[in-house]
C-alpha cells in the first residue's frame, strides 16, 4: 500500500528497526558513522546562507540522529517521519537526554507524510530529507512535495545513494551481505538515484542545484568526510526561488 510519497513497505522495514536506531554499533551503524560529516556539511551552508540558526524540517528523520544533531547545533528543528515505532524511539531518546541534563533542544516530532504538511499550508526556510529519497514511492514527485514545502528562497539537502557498480558492490554486497552493517534488504538498487537523476528532479520541482558533495568512509581518522567522489553516498543542496 502506498500513500503519497509513502511505501508501507518500507515504513514496516524500518519500524522493525527501532528499538536498535540508537546503537552505534547496530544496525544504523552506518549513519552513526556519517552524521557528523552531513550535518556539519549542512550546519555549515545554513549559517552561511541564512546567518545563525534556523527552521528545519527533517523528512524522514527516523530515530532522530540527524534531527537532534542539527538541534544541538541551535536549529530549531521539525522531525516528519510515517513510521511511527521509530518515532516513538526519536521521542523517548530526546526526553532521555533532557533528563540525563543535556541542553534543552528546539525539537518537535511529527507523525506523518511531507504531503500532510503541504495540504496544511506549512512552509520551512530549510529542509532535510536524508538517506529518504531512495525508499520513497516515487521520488520526483516526492521532490515536487519537498519544494512546495520551502519558503521562497530555502534549501533543500537530499543526500542519498548513486546508482553505479560501485554503489551496489559497497552498499547492497558489501554493507548488506558480507560485513552485515546493514539488515540484508534494506536497499534496492534500482531505487538509487544518480546525480543527474536528482538534479533533474529538483528542476521539475522548481529548483536549482546550488552544491553537491560526496560522503565516503574516512579510513585513517575514522568517521566520513566529504570530498569530490560521488560513486557511492553523495549530499545536495537545491535552492528555491526567491527571498
Amino acid at each position: 500500500m502506498q500513500r503519497g510519497s509513502i511505501d508501507a513497505a518500507e515504513v514496516a522495514r524500518f519500524n522493525a528497526l527501532a528499538a536498535q536506531w540508537w546503537d552505534p554499533e547496530g544496525p544504523m551503524r552506518p549513519l552513526h558513522q556519517m552524521n557528523p560529516a552531513r550535518i556539519g556539511w549542512i550546519d555549515a551552508r545554513l549559517r552561511r546562507r541564512f546567518g545563525a540558526p534556523v527552521r528545519v524540517l527533517d523528512v524522514g528523520c527516523g530515530a532522530g540522529l540527524a534531527a537532534e544533531a542539527l538541534a544541538r547545533l541551535g536549529h530549531r528543528v521539525t522531525g516528519l517521519d510515517a513510521a511511527g515505532e521509530v518515532l516513538e524511539v526519536a521521542r523517548l531518546h530526546a526526553e532521555g537526554q533532557r533528563l540525563a541534563g543535556a541542553q534543552a533542544l528546539a525539537l518537535d516530532y511529527r507523525l506523518g507524510a511531507a504531503e500532510d504538511l503541504l495540504a496544511g499550508g506549512e512552509r520551512f526556510p530549510a529542509i532535510t530529507a536524508l538517506e529518504v529519497i531512495e525508499h520513497v514511492a516515487d521520488a520526483p514527485a516526492f521532490l515536487r512535495t519537498l519544494a512546495g514545502l520551502l519558503e521562497p528562497g530555502g534549501v533543500l539537502f537530499v543526500s542519498t545513494l548513486n546508482r553505479t557498480q560501485r554503489s551496489w558492490l559497497t552498499a547492497i554486497l558489501g554493507a548488506e551481505y558480507v560485513l552485515r552493517l546493514l539488515p540484508a534488504g534494506t536497499h534496492d538498487w534500482r531505487r538509487f538515484v544518480t546525480p543527474g537523476e536528482l538534479a533533474a528532479g529538483m528542476r521539475a520541482a522548481g529548483l536549482r542545484l546550488a552544491d553537491i558533495t560526496g560522503m565516503a568512509p574516512d579510513p585513517l581518522r575514522g568517521g566520513w568526510r566529504a570530498g569530490k567522489r560521488l560513486a557511492v553516498n553523495y549530499l545536495a543542496m537545491a535552492e528555491a526561488p526567491g527571498g
